[in-house]
């Protein structure tokens, strides 16, 4: 490529802001597959927001406790992947969060602590063992009156991929999408140049600035700064652990690179509630992904090298 200027597109979706930054020779071919690529992410809000009065994860969450709920087939594997991940993950990334997130005061609140009786009640509804799938006809039951899905950050990493995937299928080969810069997808690296070059956030900086570099791949952030509060000088995260419903609190940060920005989001979360003593594990059943965690007690390690 020559000397090339940036074609940037902006979105607000998903409680947060999308920035693409494309390079190429055709600045109309461009712009027209950005445009359809955040348009994709915009679809996806109306279809997977839990907030979203008419999306269909609501439409789960309001009746498929009562009956089967056939939902659309690329949803209904979406939600397959989600379960699939559950397990191999040890159960840290469940998208049954919502009871807990609700007795953290996190839904439409700023947080606070709950009773134990309230986080006893959140816990028995949490759990994908609440979800019966029907393969053939693509519907899906709750197990339980009171549960709920929240996709959360996966669906924004979902959403980043999906326009990621767009963009390669309209010949986009120099591309660059974040959500909330919290989640990154590339195509390719800038002309004249071997990768992008991201910044990771507080709390990865120490005496200097950590970059991470990327080529086709993606980068998922998760850190307890993001929402959180502090009672008697203990700050509490808006990221739970499903399996004990206490507030992470002493792994600041994670961060995850691969193929998928999808994985990338359910793995950052598992990082964050298994720490270090799952790393092996991570390294062992997700070859194909990097890591890197900062601990408030064990400081920063991971095999993510910049």
């Amino acid at each position: 490529m020559n000397q090339l200027s940036p074609v940037t597109l902006s979105l607000r979706a998903m409680a947060t802001r999308f920035e693409l930054v494309m390079y190429g020779e055709n600045k109309n071919r461009l712009v027209a597959a950005g445009e359809e690529a955040l348009g994709e992410i915009e679809r996806l809000e109306q279809q997977l927001s839990f907030y979203e009065n008419a999306s269909e994860i609501n439409y789960l969450n309001r009746n498929a406790a009562n009956h089967f709920v056939k939902i659309e087939p690329r949803l209904f594997k979406l939600l397959k992947d989600c379960a699939a991940l559950h397990q191999k993950t040890d159960n840290a990334f469940d998208i049954t969060i919502a009871p807990l997130m609700r007795a953290w005061r996190f839904i439409r609140e700023q947080g606070g602590v709950p009773t134990a009786d309230e986080l006893e009640s959140a816990r028995r509804l949490t759990g994908m063992q609440h979800l019966e799938f029907d393969d053939e006809t693509f519907a899906i039951h709750f197990k339980q009156a009171g549960v709920e899905i929240d996709l959360g950050g996966f669906g924004k990493g979902y959403a980043v991929q999906c326009a990621i995937d767009l963009l390669k299928e309209n010949g986009i080969q120099s591309a660059l999408l974040h959500g909330g810069t919290s989640s990154v997808a590339t195509i390719g690296t800038p002309p004249a140049e071997k990768f992008w070059r991201i910044e990771l956030p507080e709390p990865f900086k120490q005496q200097t600035p950590v970059y991470i570099h990327l080529a086709n791949h993606c980068l998922s952030v998760s850190a307890i700064h993001g929402k959180s509060f502090v009672v008697d000088g203990k700050r509490f995260g808006h990221l739970i652990n499903p399996v004990t419903g206490e507030s992470i609190s002493r792994t600041l940060a994670a961060a995850v690179v691969g193929q998928d920005a999808a994985v990338c989001e359910a793995l950052t979360k598992a990082l964050m509630i298994h720490s270090k003593n799952w790393f092996a594990t991570f390294e062992a059943r997700f070859p194909d992904y990097q890591g890197l965690v900062v601990d408030e007690i064990d400081g920063i390690f991971g095999n993510l090298k910049n």
